[in-house]
């Protein structure tokens, strides 16, 4: 089966997946209906998503490093299913959550390698991957407000804001040169709130870590939306590119 006959069955693969697994964790953890159906709701949210990012291209294709990356956002849409619940009772999160962040925070340059192997890196992938890493973020921030503090939501909301901020200012699009500390400060990020998760993890570590991240965070935005800015007022134009 060639990559364009490959799309929809892996797209609905991974919704059919996220449905199946979604019902077992809910009897799993007991909790309000009305919270579980919104943690359900969150989760499919995130699963149709990444659905939706491989059936709308085109042309329709999906490779390898595609499956990867709708296995790393089932398992994120697995967490949201957790995370929804506990942000409203206050619960800490048991090893579960962490344990499935956990698994989708390390496939996360899989997905990298097998399409450099497969010879199938495309722009459409890599925003998938880039759009998968900040739901597990989000989610991630989700997780960690009951624990260190509502303030946490403001990790997973930052390049959502930063990506809303391109629709005003379209030059906030345009492709940066690829950046080590921009690179490492991402993965610092789902790191930290990870930590905060962890069962024994002592409440001023679990608040700390976090909070190191944002500020790391937000001192990366700044500077780049600093940069765009020169850019832009020097009247440098670029390719416009998903955030990476």
């Amino acid at each position: 089966m060639g990559a364009a006959e490959r799309a929809v069955p892996d797209a609905f693969g991974a919704v059919s997946i996220y449905v199946l697994s979604a019902l077992w964790l809910t009897s799993l953890s007991p909790s309000v209906p009305v919270l579980q159906l919104a943690g359900l709701c969150a989760g499919a949210l995130v699963a149709v998503a990444a659905a939706g990012s491989v059936l709308r291209r085109i042309p329709r294709f999906s490779t390898p490093a595609d499956r990867v990356t709708l296995l790393r956002a089932v398992l994120v849409a697995l967490c949201a299913v957790l995370a929804v619940p506990q942000l409203f009772t206050g619960r800490r999160a048991d090893l579960l959550l962490p344990v499935l962040g956990g698994a989708a925070f390390l496939l996360d340059g899989l997905d990298g390698v097998v399409a450099r192997r497969t010879g199938t890196s495309s722009p459409a992938g890599a925003r998938f991957d880039s759009a998968t890493d900040a739901a597990l973020v989000l989610v991630l921030s989700v997780a960690a407000a009951p624990v260190a503090g509502p303030w946490t939501l403001g990790i997973g909301a930052m390049y959502y804001a930063f990506v809303a901020a391109g629709l005003v200012r379209p030059h906030l699009r345009v492709a940066l040169p690829p950046s080590a500390s921009r690179k490492a400060i991402g993965a610092f990020q789902p790191f930290a709130l990870l930590f905060a998760l962890l069962p024994g993890v002592p409440a001023v570590a679990a608040a700390s870590v976090p909070a190191l991240a944002l500020a790391l965070l937000a001192l990366s935005f700044t500077r780049d939306v600093v940069q765009l800015e020169h850019l832009h007022r020097a009247g440098l134009q670029g390719v416009p590119a998903a955030v990476a």
